[in-house]
């Protein structure tokens, strides 16, 4: 990023004028969002805020924001996450300058970025599938079904959790997620066996002694683990390897033969809300024995699609809401948003996707800003 940015290349039409806000956005894909009237201004994705350049660039396009922007902020945004440098940063600021500070949690950014994107300011359902984020319970979230309007959000269900045997090295390495499953459908003997990497019998005794092994409803991790399973990926080189090439195992088998059908009986919705995906990961063996590991890639698309739509066409049911914001970083997946779009079609249920900003955390400050604008008691 240069002097030579202009506010204008990040410029979003907000519905109504509001206080100026400044938001921080997160973490892994830094980025800052200002706002000045009716209109909402996002910087570039900066990047993960974990190395002393990221967050000198970080500080500065605060700073480049606010002077182009010409704006003087009265109301801070940030993360839930008290430990993401950007929470620290936000706090800091605010509190040298005497403005309110406003916390917004992780996945309520991600469905109120959309609808500032789209000007919704009505009840909406929001699904919001990502690798991670603090839930307002302090848990690890990633898969969720939300009530969203303005500043009010409440959870109406989520995936069930799965173990991230190891914490954070779970999220880096698909074959634990494999582990996790192998472990959540009684099979645990078979882990050492049927994973050959290092440490693999430690993982299975960490899993049946539920030591280090913190659970996560992430759809992120889902996929990581179905990944692992099909022996796709066993350690990420780079963010969402092991989802791309889910991906792209199933797109190859797509373009071939078209979508298969969703698998019997592949997932279990709960009275609570909670969808349930372990069936899905539990028949990939069988389905990799029919079809190959293409195929079953294919038909784990085909289920999921199937079993998220289901999920949002009940909740929709119950709620008498008729729109969905989707959004999170698993919305990247192609086979993911187009099947799934079309599946709530037929259901009737309209779909309000991101459009100008990122579906993952480099839009998450213009989620946060458009929470802040909302007139709350705080």
């Amino acid at each position: 990023m240069t002097a030579a940015l202009t506010v204008d290349a990040g410029r979003i039409g907000l519905p109504d004028a509001g206080p100026s806000v400044l938001a921080f956005g997160a973490h892994f894909k830094g980025s800052v969002c200002v706002t000045r009237g009716n209109e909402a201004f996002l910087s570039p994705n900066i990047g993960a805020l974990d190395n002393a350049e990221c967050c000198i660039l970080f500080d500065e396009t605060v700073s480049r924001m606010l002077d182009a922007a010409q704006v003087q902020p009265q109301i801070v945004a940030h993360d839930l996450h008290p430990d993401y440098y950007s929470t620290r940063v936000a706090i800091d600021f605010a509190a040298s300058r005497g403005l309110p500070a406003v916390a917004v949690a992780h996945h309520h950014a991600h469905i109120a970025a959309v609808c500032a994107e789209h000007g919704e300011r009505g009840a909406v359902l929001g699904l919001a599938l990502d690798g991670v984020g603090l839930g307002p319970d302090g848990a690890a979230w990633g898969g969720e079904l939300l009530r969203v309007e303005g500043a009010q959000c409440a959870r109406l269900g989520h995936l069930r959790p799965l173990a991230l045997p190891g914490g954070d090295r779970a999220a880096r390495e698909p074959w634990r997620m494999a582990a996790s499953v192998l472990h959540e459908l009684g099979r645990n003997a078979e882990i050492a066996a049927r994973l050959p990497q290092a440490g693999a019998g430690m993982i299975a005794t960490l899993l049946e002694r539920n030591i280090r092994c913190p659970r996560t409803s992430s759809m992120g991790r889902v996929f990581d683990a179905a990944a692992g399973l099909l022996g796709l990926c066993a350690q990420m080189q780079f963010e969402a390897e092991a989802a791309i090439l889910l991906e792209q195992a199933a797109a190859r088998h797509i373009e071939r033969h078209g979508w298969p059908p969703a698998m019997n009986d592949g997932w279990r919705i709960a009275r609570d809300g909670r969808l349930d995906l372990l069936p899905a990961l539990a028949a990939l063996d069988g389905a990799q024995r029919v079809d190959g590991v293409d195929g079953a890639a294919a038909c784990f698309h085909a289920t999921l699609v199937a079993a998220l739509g289901d999920w949002v066409a009940r909740a929709a049911e119950a709620s008498g809401l008729g729109t969905v914001a989707w959004g999170g970083g698993c919305f990247l997946n192609a086979l993911l948003s187009l099947g799934l779009r079309q599946n709530l079609a037929a259901s009737g249920i309209a779909v309000l996707a991101p459009e100008r900003a990122s579906p993952g955390d480099g839009g998450l400050a213009l989620g946060q800003a458009w929470v802040a604008m909302q007139p709350l008691e705080r």
